[in-house]
């Protein structure tokens, strides 16, 4: 009988491209034998990605008849054939349903936890016992004597929920498979069903117990071989021998068991590995804890560092944003000089910073992850259809939605352009008059004031307005099915717009469209198998099932740089090879917290620990470092602190500084000097060509005169900052009020003045009792409330503080009715100055004519009142409105002598505050006036920013055009005559 051409266990070394050199020996071991005899042969590979590189590798060969390539996560047995199987989501919304339950009685035991995520991790913590062999027994033998109630409490639960999916037929995907290889074993062991042909499973690492258990009877069979990727050869035996329970972590622990079953494997190929200095050098360095000891005694031993190193290249930039930069320069690089370069990475943050960075060049590089559903334009409309479910629909996120590319794409009587122009104009509507919340009613008044357009547009979203004002209620779980049913209505109504159909918007189109529709489909499909959701657990499970779909960009991206994930490091054989992200956190990524075994708790049932994923980690790493050309990128701060190097990163570094004979510092400086060069390159890409000094502490001066009106509120910021009353009276420029209204000082301010003006609108008389007025005053509060503070919990608040402040109030304003009558409120007076194309407008809160002729003049204020020197300084609100009362400014009381001013706050005690006052400090302040304006109207000074500020941490509305940070208060103003052909003055 002919000696079988492989059988046992085979490995190719880390570096090594895993598919196209497998593939090599694969036909060099096949070499003499006629061409049908490779189709005999079944090959299992631990990937599709796998399967896909060694189709190619046989392509590069020329024609063959080709073995069977099939992935070693799909095994079956003809005892398995026609039984019933389940869709996982299926599954996993029955799990959800006992989760649901779980939650309503124990709310403490996820607490911040969706039912989604938990129902998930519990999925997976069932397929992990599947793929292991385990039994709800497992669980039994657990003892929580010294956990603590939570894990008690959450074991507890666990056990029915493995009683409840673990028993019966395998309906599971790992549960077959898990069956499938215990019966190929034991069948094989009594040579039934032996296969027809040789059997390889290549690249597998055997981390999953089904797929461990297959390999170990493949490589027993006659004709049988399992080939290892990344195999550490330069490993010493004593090593692999201490590789057992407790070394998770370590990148070949995975190996160990199939080393003591079979021995220490032979090489698949004689090609060595490119860098076998190297990979010498990363084995020292991943060596189990602890390794000092083993570092002292065999890095001398290692070669000159030089030379394994010179393909390495170590960048630490400052922060992510930097490094993506220079990994996209890296990459553009490589396109540039028609080289190959893959990104490997963890990170999904860093990848989209560095995919953007390549943008500015044009270049798309081939991502085989894709991108997440949930992040495509159709997921994220979908998405914020969602969140309207629940909450009250609020300015800003309307404006999302009428702004979203999906929106409006089926309408056939409303131009898309007309439909983004209509939402702009609504938004500045809606930003300057509200209301906070919008419904169908204020959208119908809006359309009265337009075009046809507008009247379509508008009324077909009043009409969706009235279906979405009703959900902000909807708090209550519902069943899955009917909630995805209002979901789907609601999102093909927005996409359809007014008179158009869902099925010509863009909202099912393209590949994300329809792989939304799909997963919209498949989820409706076992909506049934689910519990009932409230709004925010419905949003929850939607993200998630979307997350785990992607969507890879068809055509356009650049064939030579590719972005990878780590798990497919084993397949990247040529080009440079860029591993980002290597911080703690960022690669190894954390480990996801279990809700539902400690680790103690999973050692006792004989589940793998949470390490062997960093082990796995460690792997991809250890395999990339043996390429020629290699990059390592690491960020030293990220967006709250510094970070901390990847153990695998900080091991190396500290071994190579440990070896000074073996010049390991002169190599690790030489990557960090090629690090930095690249880094050097970045910033000079990112440097503007042309050095743009800082901008001068600015005060313009426009043609005269810059304006001919000022109201007396202004007078005050005249004084402080002349800048903001440039920007606003001369160039007309107003802040854009807030995309979303909030109970702010200014509502609050309006609010409460809103009030008293209504209390002395009603013409209380002097003699009315004061509890009658009291109730009248807390009548007027409750009402203005209702109508301009929509939000409950401001107006609760609001209210509160006016009933505190009511008998203050109550008892001053009938003194104040004792004395006179209120004859100009919130009315507009003028005052023109003599000589001067110029008037002082004002509106006062309130003036009171006394039964002497004099006047009162009052104004409310929300906050602290001004005091006696604030007022001598710069706010001459009142004192200037006193001058205008005695130059007959107001029609209402004519030319008049003032008795005083005082504030009435509207808070704290709700105190009457007088301030000091005299026809001379009257006239000094008018004069003082007079001058000020004459000097503004003149030209003779400018409008110096932040001339005064009564603070240093001022905040004005035009600090950003005033360009406030490359100049300080203590920088000298430069003037400079503007709006004239006059040129610059004495600036």
């Amino acid at each position: 009988m002919a000696e079988p051409v492989f059988r046992g266990l085979y490995a190719l070394p880390p570096g090594v491209d895993f598919a196209h050199e497998f593939v090599a020996g694969f036909l060099d071991r096949m070499a003499g034998q006629p061409p049908e005899a490779m189709a005999r042969v079944t090959i299992y590979a631990n990937a599709s990605r796998t399967l896909a590189e060694m189709k190619c590798a046989f392509d590069k060969r020329g024609p063959l008849l080709l073995p069977r390539l099939l992935p070693v996560t799909n095994l079956d047995t003809p005892a398995l054939m026609g039984q019933p199987t389940s869709a996982p989501l299926a599954r996993r919304l029955q799990l959800a349903r006992l989760v649901a339950g779980l939650l309503d009685a124990r709310r403490d035991l996820a607490a911040g936890h969706s039912i989604a995520f938990l129902a998930r991790s519990l999925a997976s913590l069932m397929h992990e016992m599947q793929t292991e062999g385990l039994t709800p027994e497992a669980l039994e033998g657990i003892d929580t004597g010294d956990h603590a109630r939570h894990w008690q409490n959450a074991l507890a639960f666990l056990r029915i929920a493995a009683r409840f999916h673990l028993d019966g037929p395998p309906m599971d995907r790992p549960a077959r498979q898990r069956l499938a290889a215990e019966t190929v074993v034991a069948d094989w062991a009594q040579g039934v069903g032996l296969p027809p042909g040789p059997v390889i499973v290549a690249g597998s690492t055997g981390s999953h117990g089904a797929t461990r258990l297959f390999m170990e009877a493949v490589a027993a069979l006659p004709e049988g071989a399992v080939v290892l990727p990344g195999f550490d050869f330069d490993q010493p035996p004593a090593v692999w021998d201490s590789l057992q329970a407790g070394a998770e972590d370590h990148p070949q622990s995975r190996f160990a068991p199939l080393v003591r079953a079979f021995g220490r494997p032979a090489r698949w190929t004689n090609t060595p590995p490119p860098m076998p200095d190297r990979n010498r050098l990363i084995s020292l360095a991943l060596r189990p804890a602890p390794v000092t000891d083993q570092w002292i005694a065999e890095g001398p031993r290692l070669p000159d560092l030089i030379a394994p190193t010179q393909g390495l290249t170590l960048i630490e930039a400052d922060q992510p944003g930097q490094e993506a930069e220079v990994i996209a320069l890296l990459l553009r690089d490589a396109a540039e000089r028609e080289a190959r370069a893959t990104l490997i990475g963890a990170d999904g943050n860093l990848i989209r910073r560095v995919t953007a960075a390549l943008d500015r060049w044009h270049l798309r590089p081939d991502e085989s992850a894709g991108q997440p559903l949930s992040l495509t334009a159709n997921g994220l409309f979908l998405r914020q259809i969602a969140a309207l479910f629940g909450q009250a629909l609020t300015i800003d996120r309307l404006l999302i939605l009428l702004k979203h590319p999906m929106t409006v794409t089926g309408s056939a009587v409303l131009h898309l352009n007309d439909a983004r122009r209509l939402a702009r104009d609504l938004e500045l509507h809606l930003r300057r008059n509200g209301p906070a919340f919008p419904d169908g009613d204020c959208l119908r008044d809006w359309a009265t004031r337009g075009d046809e357009a507008r009247k379509i547009w508008a009324e077909w979203l009043a009409d969706l307005l009235d279906r979405i004002t009703p959900l902000a209620r909807d708090r209550a779980p519902r069943p899955l099915s009917d909630r995805l049913h209002d979901l789907i209505a609601l999102a093909e109504s927005w996409a359809a717009g007014p008179g158009g159909s869902p099925a010509a918007s863009k909202l099912w189109q393209d590949s994300a469209g329809t792989l939304l529709r799909s997963t919209i489909d498949h989820l409706a499909e076992h909506a049934a198998q689910g519990p009932s959701l409230s709004p925010t657990e419905f949003c929850s499970l939607l993200l998630d099932e979307m997350r785990q779909q992607s969507v890879r960009i068809a055509g356009g991206a650049h064939h030579l740089i590719h972005i990878r994930g780590t798990r497919e490091a084993r397949i990247v054989g040529e080009g440079t090879v860029i591993l980002s992200g290597l911080n703690e956190g960022g690669w190894p990524q954390p480990l996801a917290p279990d809700p539902w075994l400690s680790r103690q708790m999973r050692a006792a049932a004989g589940l793998p620990l949470p390490e062997t994923l960093i082990g796995l980690a460690a792997h991809d790493f250890q395999q990339v470092m043996g390429l020629d050309q290699v990059v390592l990128t690491r960020a030293r701060r990220d967006a709250e602190a510094e970070t901390i190097p990847s153990r695998w990163l900080n091991r190396l570094t500290n071994l190579m500084t440990g070896l000074p004979e073996r010049n390991g510092p002169q190599a690790l400086a030489a990557m960090r000097a090629r690090g930095n060069a690249w880094l050097a390159k970045a910033a000079a890409l990112s440097r503007p060509p042309v050095t743009v000094g800082p901008a001068a502490r600015p005060s313009p001066i426009p043609p005269a005169p810059p304006f001919k009106e000022l109201p007396v509120t202004d007078v005050s910021l005249l004084i402080r900052d002349p800048y903001a009353v440039y920007a606003k009276r001369v160039l007309g420029l107003r802040p854009l009020p807030p995309l979303r209204p909030e109970p702010d000082a200014s509502l609050r301010g309006q609010t409460l003045h809103a009030i008293v003006e209504a209390l002395v609108a009603s013409k209380p008389a002097p003699d009315t009792p004061p509890a009658v007025l009291k109730a009248r005053f807390l009548r007027l509060t409750a009402e203005i409330l209702l109508r301009d503070v929509p939000w409950p919990a401001t107006r609760a608040f609001w209210a509160a503080r006016m009933e505190r402040i009511a008998d203050q109030i109550v008892a001053d304003e009938l003194a104040r009715l004792a004395q006179g009558r209120p004859v100009v409120v919130e009315k507009r007076g003028r005052v023109a100055l003599p000589g001067m194309d110029f008037v002082l407008t004002a509106r006062p809160d309130r003036i009171d004519l006394l039964h002497d002729g004099q006047v009162m003049i009052y104004d409310y204020k929300s906050g602290k009142p001004p005091t006696d020197r604030q007022i001598a300084t710069f706010d001459k609100q009142l004192i200037l409105e006193a001058a205008m009362v005695r130059r007959g400014g107001f029609d209402a009381i004519g030319p008049a002598d003032v008795a005083g001013i005082s504030y009435i706050q509207l808070g704290g005690e709700g105190e009457t505050h007088p301030r000091s006052y005299s026809p001379q400090l009257e006239a000094e302040n008018w004069e003082g006036f007079v001058r000020l304006v004459a000097a503004y109207l003149g030209g003779e000074i400018g409008f110096t920013a932040m001339r005064a500020p009564e603070q240093t941490s001022y905040a004005g509305d035009y600090d950003h055009l005033a360009r406030y940070g490359e100049w300080s208060l203590a920088d000298a103003p430069r003037a400079e005559r503007v709006g004239d052909e006059k040129g610059n003055g004495d600036g």
